[in-house]
């Protein structure tokens, strides 16, 4: 075994990127504190091949000295754009016929893992601040609320760590679907 190279990696260039299919997973930052947390979001949802990122409130937008120091780029990739309001950006995805969640420890939550994907289902995934969370009035605008089975002492996880989670989570689960559809 020995790591690959660069070369090895067939990565896509960003024309590449953008004309590729992307999963049809979208992304909403709400109010997040840390340029650094939404450029490792950004990065996040370049390697899943996500569709596209709404950024609301005060989270930081680029071009950004430390959202570039941690997306390594991909804010040139990912689709995005900035609306004030994360209710606006609700009903941007809700018009394309998304079904919108917010990641978020909530009385009805469902768990992660319990959480079915339809093969044809748009989602959009609201990710809020890193110790408020997602506001109240957001997640009475939702279709419900996704929540990381977390079993240790604090049940808190860094923002862009849980993005990790729920964006694979998603992707890999339409990569099932696909599968077992070629079968």
């Amino acid at each position: 075994m020995r790591k690959l190279s660069m070369d090895e990696l067939n990565r896509k260039t960003i024309a590449e990127f953008i004309d590729a299919k992307k999963f049809p997973i979208s992304v909403i930052l709400e109010n997040i504190r840390s340029a650094y947390n939404v450029g490792s979001v950004f990065r996040t949802a370049d390697s899943f091949l996500i569709e596209s990122m709404i950024i609301t409130g005060y989270t930081a937008t680029p071009p950004h000295k430390e959202i570039k120091k941690t997306a390594l780029g991909a804010e040139d990739s990912v689709q995005w754009k900035y609306m004030k309001d994360t209710s606006e950006a609700i009903g941007f995805f809700r018009a394309q016929n998304y079904r919108v969640f917010a990641v978020e420890q909530a009385s009805e939550s469902l768990s992660l893992e319990q959480f079915n994907f339809g093969e044809n289902e748009k989602i959009s995934f609201i990710f809020g601040n890193e110790v408020s969370g997602v506001d109240e009035k957001t997640i009475s605008l939702c279709d419900g609320c996704i929540e990381i089975p977390q079993f240790g002492v604090k049940h808190s996880l860094n923002v862009s760590v849980a993005a990790g989670i729920v964006l694979w989570q998603a992707v890999s689960s339409y990569i099932l679907k696909l599968s077992a559809n070629k079968i």
